[in-house]
């Protein structure tokens, strides 16, 4: 089956505060025969989570699941195949606003991981299988989608 090739989206006119999706990174690598992901810590609570952010102008979401995998772990790799599905959960903003957010979350195969990177003091990285990643995160969907995925299985884009 050809899937259509996606096309960059449009943010003009929209505020972040108006826009409750977001982009993110399933960050994975295949190590001796094992998928491995990459989790990232949550900058204010040190969670486990993904990286993951806003629409970006011009950029498909896949093109955006790879920045923010760039700016808040360091990867440099390629967003492989369509979304894996979504997850959501709410992210606290200013004043203390409590915005639900929905989360597309992209397979991103990791080339490499760079020394330095935009938000290197603000988070760690770590490489987990897939059960213990599922099993440190909060959100029990994005637990499914880590725990269910299978990098065998992914059509390309």
């Amino acid at each position: 089956m050809h899937l259509p090739r996606q096309r960059p989206i449009s943010t003009y006119g929209a505020g972040k505060s108006d826009v409750r999706v977001q982009f993110g990174a399933l960050c994975y690598r295949i190590k001796d025969g094992k998928t491995e992901v990459l989790m990232v810590t949550s900058r204010s609570r040190r969670r486990w989570i993904v990286p993951k952010g806003w629409p970006m102008e011009n950029k498909t979401p896949g093109q955006a699941a790879e920045i923010e995998a760039w700016e808040e772990a360091g990867v440099r790799g390629q967003a492989v195949g369509p979304s894996l599905g979504v997850y959501s959960y709410g992210k606290i903003v200013e004043n203390g606003v409590l915005l639900p957010c929905v989360v597309m979350l992209y397979p991103v195969k990791v080339d490499s991981l760079a020394d330095s990177w935009p938000e290197k003091h603000e988070r760690k990285r770590r490489w987990m299988g897939r059960k213990k990643a599922a099993r440190k995160t909060d959100d029990p969907d994005l637990a499914y989608l880590i725990r269910n995925f299978d990098p065998r299985k992914l059509r390309r884009a």
